[in-house]
Protein backbone atom coordinates (compact mmCIF):
# COMPACT_ATOMS: atom_id res chain seq x y z
CA UNK A 1 0.00 0.00 0.00
CA UNK A 2 1.05 3.45 -0.59
CA UNK A 3 1.51 5.53 2.08
CA UNK A 4 2.42 9.76 2.04
CA UNK A 5 3.42 11.76 4.66
CA UNK A 6 1.21 14.94 5.72
CA UNK A 7 2.93 17.51 7.90
CA UNK A 8 0.83 20.36 10.28
CA UNK A 9 3.81 22.59 11.13
CA UNK A 10 3.60 25.97 12.82
CA UNK A 11 5.62 28.60 15.08
CA UNK A 12 3.23 30.43 18.06
CA UNK A 13 4.25 33.42 19.01
CA UNK A 14 3.28 35.60 22.26
CA UNK A 15 4.04 39.26 22.93
CA UNK A 16 6.55 38.92 19.50
CA UNK A 17 8.44 36.03 21.02
CA UNK A 18 8.63 32.68 20.16
CA UNK A 19 7.06 30.64 22.66
CA UNK A 20 6.26 27.23 21.20
CA UNK A 21 6.38 25.51 17.61
CA UNK A 22 4.71 21.75 16.87
CA UNK A 23 5.29 19.36 13.90
CA UNK A 24 3.02 16.96 13.43
CA UNK A 25 3.16 14.22 10.48
CA UNK A 26 0.82 11.64 10.13
CA UNK A 27 -0.44 8.84 7.70
CA UNK A 28 -2.57 8.92 4.66
CA UNK A 29 -3.02 5.68 2.82
CA UNK A 30 -3.18 7.01 -0.85
CA UNK A 31 -3.46 3.41 -2.63
CA UNK A 32 -6.62 3.33 -4.76
CA UNK A 33 -8.60 0.36 -2.75
CA UNK A 34 -12.01 0.25 -2.04
CA UNK A 35 -11.77 -1.08 1.48
CA UNK A 36 -13.95 -0.16 4.09
CA UNK A 37 -10.18 0.00 6.37
CA UNK A 38 -8.60 2.47 4.55
CA UNK A 39 -11.10 5.59 5.13
CA UNK A 40 -11.16 3.74 9.03
CA UNK A 41 -6.99 4.17 8.90
CA UNK A 42 -6.92 7.89 7.19
CA UNK A 43 -9.91 9.13 9.50
CA UNK A 44 -8.49 7.74 12.96
CA UNK A 45 -5.20 9.38 11.71
CA UNK A 46 -5.88 12.73 10.63
CA UNK A 47 -7.88 12.97 14.19
CA UNK A 48 -5.67 12.29 16.42
CA UNK A 49 -3.08 14.50 14.35
CA UNK A 50 -5.90 17.36 14.70
CA UNK A 51 -6.27 16.53 18.27
CA UNK A 52 -2.34 17.01 18.66
CA UNK A 53 -2.49 20.37 17.10
CA UNK A 54 -5.60 21.62 18.79
CA UNK A 55 -3.57 20.80 21.65
CA UNK A 56 -0.47 22.41 20.83
CA UNK A 57 -2.56 25.55 19.86
CA UNK A 58 -4.75 25.76 23.26
CA UNK A 59 -3.38 23.67 26.13
CA UNK A 60 0.27 23.77 25.34
CA UNK A 61 0.52 27.17 24.16
CA UNK A 62 -1.47 28.63 27.31
CA UNK A 63 1.61 27.11 29.73
CA UNK A 64 3.91 28.57 27.68
CA UNK A 65 2.41 31.71 27.91
CA UNK A 66 2.72 31.16 31.84
CA UNK A 67 6.33 30.41 31.30
CA UNK A 68 7.04 33.18 29.19
CA UNK A 69 4.97 35.77 31.64
CA UNK A 70 7.08 33.94 35.06
CA UNK A 71 10.33 34.13 32.90
CA UNK A 72 10.26 37.72 31.14
CA UNK A 73 9.28 39.18 34.78
CA UNK A 74 12.52 37.32 36.44
CA UNK A 75 14.98 38.21 33.53
CA UNK A 76 15.16 34.48 33.17
CA UNK A 77 15.97 32.87 28.76
CA UNK A 78 12.64 32.18 27.44
CA UNK A 79 11.81 28.59 27.26
CA UNK A 80 10.33 27.56 23.46
CA UNK A 81 8.11 24.85 24.11
CA UNK A 82 8.25 22.15 21.28
CA UNK A 83 5.56 18.84 20.30
CA UNK A 84 6.92 17.08 17.72
CA UNK A 85 4.86 13.55 16.05
CA UNK A 86 5.67 11.46 13.74
CA UNK A 87 5.65 7.75 12.46
CA UNK A 88 7.60 5.03 11.13
CA UNK A 89 5.65 2.20 8.84
CA UNK A 90 7.46 -0.80 10.50
CA UNK A 91 5.28 -3.62 8.46
CA UNK A 92 3.37 -3.03 5.11
CA UNK A 93 2.61 -6.18 3.37
CA UNK A 94 -0.88 -8.59 2.69
CA UNK A 95 -2.95 -6.13 3.90
CA UNK A 96 -1.58 -5.61 7.33
CA UNK A 97 0.23 -2.20 8.40
CA UNK A 98 2.01 -1.83 11.19
CA UNK A 99 3.28 1.58 12.69
CA UNK A 100 4.68 3.25 15.38
CA UNK A 101 4.07 6.65 16.46
CA UNK A 102 6.62 8.96 18.83
CA UNK A 103 4.91 11.91 20.76
CA UNK A 104 8.02 14.41 21.94
CA UNK A 105 7.34 17.16 24.10
CA UNK A 106 9.25 19.70 25.76
CA UNK A 107 8.12 22.36 28.72
CA UNK A 108 11.48 23.22 29.87
CA UNK A 109 13.99 21.31 31.99
CA UNK A 110 16.77 19.59 30.84
CA UNK A 111 15.02 17.52 28.66
CA UNK A 112 11.46 16.67 26.90
CA UNK A 113 9.33 13.51 27.07
CA UNK A 114 8.38 10.91 24.54
CA UNK A 115 5.64 8.48 24.16
CA UNK A 116 5.34 5.88 21.87
CA UNK A 117 2.15 4.38 20.80
CA UNK A 118 1.39 1.81 17.86
CA UNK A 119 -1.22 0.85 15.33
CA UNK A 120 -1.46 -2.86 13.82
CA UNK A 121 -4.45 -2.68 11.12
CA UNK A 122 -6.02 -5.40 9.01
CA UNK A 123 -7.04 -2.86 6.35
CA UNK A 124 -9.22 -5.62 4.76
CA UNK A 125 -11.23 -5.81 7.98
CA UNK A 126 -11.21 -2.07 8.58
CA UNK A 127 -9.97 -2.70 12.35
CA UNK A 128 -6.68 -2.74 14.65
CA UNK A 129 -5.87 -6.29 16.41
CA UNK A 130 -3.66 -7.05 19.32
CA UNK A 131 -1.29 -9.77 20.63
CA UNK A 132 -4.22 -11.93 21.06
CA UNK A 133 -4.51 -11.72 16.88
CA UNK A 134 -1.00 -12.91 16.31
CA UNK A 135 -1.34 -15.91 18.59
CA UNK A 136 -5.16 -16.99 18.72
CA UNK A 137 -4.32 -20.82 18.85
CA UNK A 138 -1.32 -20.77 21.39
CA UNK A 139 -2.76 -19.61 24.99
CA UNK A 140 0.69 -19.89 26.04
CA UNK A 141 2.32 -16.91 23.89
CA UNK A 142 2.51 -14.28 26.91
CA UNK A 143 4.84 -16.29 29.07
CA UNK A 144 7.00 -17.03 25.78
CA UNK A 145 6.81 -13.38 25.23
CA UNK A 146 8.10 -12.71 29.10
CA UNK A 147 10.55 -14.85 29.00
CA UNK A 148 11.88 -13.54 25.53
CA UNK A 149 11.86 -9.81 27.48
CA UNK A 150 13.58 -10.88 30.75
CA UNK A 151 16.01 -12.69 28.79
CA UNK A 152 17.29 -9.94 26.64
CA UNK A 153 17.41 -7.49 29.62
CA UNK A 154 19.96 -9.79 31.45
CA UNK A 155 21.99 -10.37 28.05
CA UNK A 156 21.63 -6.46 27.88
CA UNK A 157 22.84 -6.19 31.49
CA UNK A 158 25.85 -8.12 31.10
CA UNK A 159 27.10 -6.95 28.08
CA UNK A 160 26.96 -3.40 29.33
CA UNK A 161 24.74 -2.41 26.44
CA UNK A 162 21.58 -0.74 28.42
CA UNK A 163 20.36 -0.17 32.08
CA UNK A 164 17.70 -1.42 33.93
CA UNK A 165 15.80 -0.76 37.07
CA UNK A 166 16.93 -3.61 39.63
CA UNK A 167 13.38 -5.05 40.28
CA UNK A 168 13.30 -5.04 36.20
CA UNK A 169 11.13 -8.28 36.30
CA UNK A 170 8.34 -7.23 38.11
CA UNK A 171 8.43 -4.30 36.10
CA UNK A 172 7.96 -5.72 33.01
CA UNK A 173 5.14 -7.86 33.98
CA UNK A 174 3.52 -4.84 35.58
CA UNK A 175 4.12 -2.60 32.47
CA UNK A 176 3.80 -4.71 29.92
CA UNK A 177 0.35 -3.87 27.49
CA UNK A 178 -1.06 -5.79 24.79
CA UNK A 179 -0.97 -2.93 22.31
CA UNK A 180 2.23 -1.72 22.65
CA UNK A 181 3.82 -3.50 19.77
CA UNK A 182 4.61 -3.15 15.87
CA UNK A 183 5.32 -5.87 13.34
CA UNK A 184 8.23 -6.00 11.51
CA UNK A 185 8.93 -8.58 8.43
CA UNK A 186 10.67 -11.42 10.87
CA UNK A 187 9.82 -10.27 14.76
CA UNK A 188 7.21 -8.68 17.00
CA UNK A 189 8.41 -5.70 18.45
CA UNK A 190 7.73 -5.34 22.13
CA UNK A 191 8.02 -2.03 23.69
CA UNK A 192 7.78 -0.48 26.76
CA UNK A 193 7.61 3.42 27.80
CA UNK A 194 10.16 5.86 29.16
CA UNK A 195 10.68 5.29 33.29
CA UNK A 196 8.78 2.11 33.08
CA UNK A 197 11.21 -0.81 33.04
CA UNK A 198 14.64 1.67 32.98
CA UNK A 199 16.09 5.33 33.59
CA UNK A 200 15.23 7.67 31.01
CA UNK A 201 19.25 7.33 29.72
CA UNK A 202 17.95 3.76 28.39
CA UNK A 203 15.90 5.56 26.39
CA UNK A 204 12.41 3.43 24.70
CA UNK A 205 13.10 0.22 25.55
CA UNK A 206 12.42 -1.98 22.65
CA UNK A 207 12.58 -6.02 22.56
CA UNK A 208 12.68 -7.97 19.16
CA UNK A 209 10.18 -11.19 19.41
CA UNK A 210 10.98 -14.10 16.53
CA UNK A 211 7.63 -14.95 15.09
Amino acid sequence: MEIEKIVLEKNLYYKNTLVLKYNISYPRITSNFSFYGVSQFNQYNRIKALELKLYAEKDLLELAKNSYTYQYSNSFPITVYELIYDFNISYNENYILSLYTNEYVFTGGAHGNTTRNSQNWNIKLGNMFSLDYIFKNDSSYLLYILREINQQIRIQIDNGTNQYFDNYCKLVLDNFKFNQFYLTPNDIVIFFQQYDIAPYSSGIPTFFIPR
